[in-house]
């Protein structure tokens, strides 16, 4: 092995090493325990996967023909769990829902009896023909993740609007497995190992970003030791209180699914920690909660007006991002689920 070679096999090594990193810190350590950072430990575990594939057969043509199987397998699951983990990004849900379980234990059933039916070293040729299909599943995925995707772009190119750091690392993490997608769906123009280095690349893309999120998640720390020690006066925080319930109510900011802490502080006039403070220390609430409340009492409307409307219809009109947010969230505030509530009210 020259030296081009060995630098060449170093540094992209040393992406797949990073990438197990990650996927290890997003799996097991990364707080708050989500679904959107399991997606990522996964689509992380996967992308190290292929790519280790990739590394090891470039420099090893010989390589064990399960070693291929397993790479093109776990090829075919990267696209799905970057539309997961996008889409989890979105909805902000912690957990990972019914659907979703649906949806991973079928890609990974079918990707499981394609292998038993069809081994790869029995079928180099079938499997050699259905790379170019899973690289066009990738890019179906791809496409359908570019949806969640299509606010945190328009911001990306308004002077107007500033993107949050979730939208950053999502459309980072986005823009990254399209180059890799990119590099392995030209490969035959290409040099085959391009998208090691893609991975390389992103990785540490990724670990500038974590450094970031450490960076803010200290201002921030910093910023609550300042206000902590001063208490809201009893009258501003009677003002303050009025002033919330009117702006929340009279523009229904609560039928919005997207809607923030630092956008309703906006509203409002005052600072994202002043209006943390009050929600904490006067209401006894956290944001979500307050907020929730509000679709839990428009919900109840409705479900008492008209007993024909779905569920599915009420969740969404209330600022729901899925069924199981609404179910979760009605149970806690009025100890029943929406349907049994919809009988008694028929």
């Amino acid at each position: 092995m020259n030296l081009e070679q060995t630098l060449l096999f170093f540094f992209s090594g040393l992406g797949v090493f990073n990438g197990a990193l990650l996927c290890i810190y997003f799996l097991f350590f990364a707080k708050p325990k989500k679904a959107s950072n399991y997606f990522l430990g996964a689509l992380l575990a996967f992308l190290s996967i292929r790519i280790g594939k990739s590394l090891f057969f470039y420099f090893n043509p010989e390589l064990s023909k399960i070693f291929l199987q397993i790479g093109l397998s776990a090829c075919f699951l990267l696209g799905p769990f970057l539309f997961l983990y996008c889409k989890a990004m979105r909805s902000g849900n912690r957990r990972i829902s019914n659907i979703d379980y649906v949806h991973i234990s079928i890609l990974f059933l079918v990707i499981l009896l394609f292998g038993i039916a069809y081994p790869y070293s029995e079928n180099i040729e079938l499997w050699y023909k259905n790379t170019r299909i899973i690289y066009y599943q990738w890019f179906c995925y791809i496409v359908a993740t570019s949806f969640y995707l299509v606010n945190p772009f328009k911001k990306m190119f308004s002077r107007k609007q500033k993107l949050d750091y979730d939208e950053i690392w999502s459309l980072s993490v986005f823009v990254g497995i399209f180059l890799i997608w990119l590099a392995y769906f030209t490969s035959e123009y290409t040099s085959y190992i391009l998208g090691a280095f893609a991975f390389s690349f992103v990785l540490y893309l990724s670990i500038l970003l974590l450094y970031f999120q450490r960076k803010k998640k200290f201002t921030i720390s910093e910023k609550k030791e300042k206000y902590a020690s001063s208490n809201i006066e009893e009258d501003e925080a009677e003002a303050l209180v009025t002033k919330l319930t009117n702006v929340v109510t009279e523009n229904q900011l609560y039928k919005n699914p997207n809607l923030t802490m630092p956008a309703l502080a906006k509203k409002l006039h005052i600072r994202p920690q002043l209006l943390s403070q009050l929600l904490n220390d006067n209401l006894n609430k956290s944001f979500s909660n307050f907020i929730n409340e509000y679709r839990i009492e428009e919900a109840k409307r409705m479900l008492s007006e008209d007993a024909s409307l779905k569920i599915e219809v009420i969740a969404e009109q209330c600022g729901f991002n899925s069924n199981s947010a609404f179910y979760n969230a009605f149970k806690k505030v009025t100890n029943t689920t929406p349907a049994k509530y919809q009988n008694t009210k028929r």
